[in-house]
């Protein structure tokens, strides 16, 4: 390793991870809720035995699917990014570095999927026989092909980018690369809206009447400009409630699933778009995108650390280290899930904060919460070091515990 690509690995790195804490510290809300620590209830005080207990025994199964998943992948990608054999199968593929390395590409991710496709199977299984999706067999093995689609263009794309830095610029590639690969996730954010959710969704304006004047009046109140609120027709998929916020600038949207229009009555779907809501406000999937955006840049330098080349008459960078790459990816991907998910709950409970805030119904939030709980069969009482490591979002009962604290300050 040559001292200048050194120095802009170890730059890229400490610029990187010093403007992602900064970005963090600044834009995620670390004490969204006022007042002392929340206590969550029981999830008996709200919820009936049966429900309890039918939400933890879906969980412990799609646990164990789940975690099976992840872990067969990663072992996976390591036998073949850390041993003889992602060199063997990349020596066996035909054409320049630039065919082989789509090639490689798509190959692991194939077999990545072929090797966690009994999970799928069986987690799918299990979804049907909750009642979670009457969607057949067909159209989930359509859904499995178009996400495959994606993961191989994106990651194809993105590997093309950094190895063809790499190559010209052999030096300097980790600085040019992370700067790159930053500029790339705010991009591809901006434009998933538009390009990657029709793949999956048809999308159709909420049409006119009470909830769309409700939705448009209370988008007013907090300050978010809403040109349209779309409905997609997750029900295609999905018995489950759902709405998010996605893009940001003028791709930016607030998205319905067709099964809250029509399943939730009006003053809940209304504090369901209030949570969306104050996403926009927030302009959270900016923030997602910038972190995101910041820590690719990090990584990029540590990789610049990593792929190294001891001499000056190495051969360069090129399709050979692809299975070593995205090895490296996925360890680091399930790494940082504990940093990832504890961001993203912040960012909900303050989400759930606005949507108290803008409705003024904490009675209504908590009915919210009970009849979601519900239709996803969702685990009330998750294990503490799952929900730390995976769980994106608060849990049902310290949600319910924010609207009663509302609630009983008269919100």
């Amino acid at each position: 390793m040559t001292s200048q690509h050194r120095r802009a690995a170890v730059g890229t790195t400490v610029v990187g991870l010093v403007l992602l804490v900064a970005v963090a510290a600044w834009r995620v809300p670390w004490d969204p809720v006022a007042g002392p620590v929340l206590r969550a209830p029981a999830a008996g005080d709200w919820f009936t035995p049966a429900q309890v207990a039918r939400g933890e025994d879906f969980a412990s199964w799609a646990r164990v699917w789940s975690l099976s998943s992840v872990l067969v992948s990663l072992a996976v990608a390591c036998w073949f990014g850390l041993t003889r054999a992602g060199r063997s199968l990349v020596e066996g593929l035909p054409g320049p570095w630039w065919l082989r390395t789509a090639l490689c590409v798509t190959v692991l991710t194939l077999l990545g999927r072929v090797v966690t496709l009994p999970f799928a199977v069986l987690q799918r299984r299990r979804v049907r026989a909750f009642g979670l999706s009457e969607q057949d067999w067909w159209g989930f093995a359509a859904d499995l092909v178009r996400t495959q689609v994606v993961t191989i263009a994106a990651t194809t794309v993105a590997v093309l980018v950094l190895l063809g830095i790499a190559r010209r610029w052999p030096r300097t590639w980790p600085a040019v690369a992370g700067a790159t690969l930053g500029v790339l996730v705010l991009l591809g954010s901006f434009a998933y809206p538009v390009l990657v959710e029709p793949v999956f969704n048809r999308f159709t304006a909420l049409p006119p009447g009470p909830l769309r004047t409700d939705i448009l009046a209370l988008a007013e109140r907090e300050g978010v400009r809403v040109d349209n609120v779309l409905v997609a027709d997750a029900s295609r998929r999905t018995t489950t409630l759902n709405a998010y916020v996605s893009g940001y600038g003028s791709t930016r949207r607030v998205v319905l699933y067709d099964t809250l229009v029509d399943d939730l009555p009006a003053d809940e779907t209304l504090s369901v778009v209030a949570h969306e809501l104050t996403h926009a406000r927030h302009d959270d999937v900016l923030t997602g995108s910038v972190l995101g955006a910041l820590g690719a840049a990090t990584g990029v330098g540590l990789l610049g650390l990593l792929l190294v080349r001891r001499t000056e008459h190495e051969e360069p960078v090129g399709a050979g280290d692809v299975p070593r790459l995205l090895a490296l990816v996925a360890v680091a991907s399930l790494l940082v899930g504990p940093v990832q998910h504890g961001i993203s709950r912040q960012i909900e409970t303050r989400a759930d904060v606005g949507a108290l805030e803008a409705t003024r119904d904490p009675a209504g939030f908590i009915r919210l919460q009970q009849e979601l709980a519900a239709r996803s069969v969702a685990d009330l009482t998750p294990p503490p070091a799952w929900q730390w490591w995976f769980g994106s979002h608060p849990t049902t009962v310290n949600r319910i515990a924010l609207a009663l604290r509302v609630q009983d300050e008269g919100g």
